[in-house]
């Protein structure tokens, strides 16, 4: 009699699922109000320059060729326009954040010890932007002091606006003189900001095309 042959009791190793399909890294909302904020602070900064140099507080001015106004008037008006757009932007912005809990997912936790970390590494070389979808401890800290830097620009920016009827924030800021510098300054720690960020996105440009089409 024939021997039988043996059963295999093991099932077949069924395939390896194909991989899922990567979602947005950015939502549109996200990038509308992104491009927007951009906007918003290139129009602002070139013609608070302007305003600059009609009543210059320090010993230098900037060229006239990367202002925008052509004249105190002019860039007034430029200012105010890119004041509410930056206001009013930037508070949808702040309240989708926190409506869809991305706040607290991307910009916390944040600890000394974690910013020294990946500055450090940063600094080295060795800090991985294999997940654009996670910020590092730096760039989380610098998105919370550019967010705490806008609300400075716009708190000083009512005192030189309307300087008698926030007459309570004026004192606090020190008096009307002490609030220019404070709206200057704030203003040159913002310009940092870009400048760095636009450092960052040259050297991962990848993140310039996430924030173009989202993927």
């Amino acid at each position: 009699m024939l021997a039988r042959p043996a059963l295999n009791d093991t099932p077949p190793a069924p395939h390896p699922a194909a991989p899922a399909p990567a979602g947005a890294i950015h939502p549109g909302w996200l990038r509308i109000t992104h491009w927007l904020n951009a906007l918003a602070v290139v129009i602002m900064t070139m013609s608070g320059w302007r305003i600059y140099n009609a009543s210059p507080f320090f010993d230098f001015t900037f060229p006239n060729g990367i202002t925008l106004g052509g004249w105190l008037g002019g860039a007034l008006q430029w200012h105010f326009a890119g004041m509410w757009l930056l206001f009013g932007n930037g508070l949808l912005y702040l309240a989708l954040n926190l409506a869809t809990g991305r706040l607290w997912r991307k910009f916390l936790p944040v600890s000394p010890r974690g910013v020294v970390r990946d500055l450090g590494a940063a600094l080295r070389g060795r800090l991985s932007h294999a997940d654009p979808r996670r910020y590092n401890q730096v760039q989380r800290l610098a998105y919370l002091f550019v967010m705490a830097d806008i609300a400075v620009l716009i708190l000083s920016g009512l005192v030189l606006w309307k300087s008698v009827q926030f007459d309570l924030l004026r004192e606090l800021m020190g008096g009307y003189e002490a609030a220019r510098r404070v709206h200057f300054f704030a203003m040159a720690l913002l310009a940092g900001f870009v400048a760095v960020h636009l450092l960052m996105v040259a050297l991962v440009p990848r993140s310039l095309i996430a924030m173009i089409r989202g993927k």
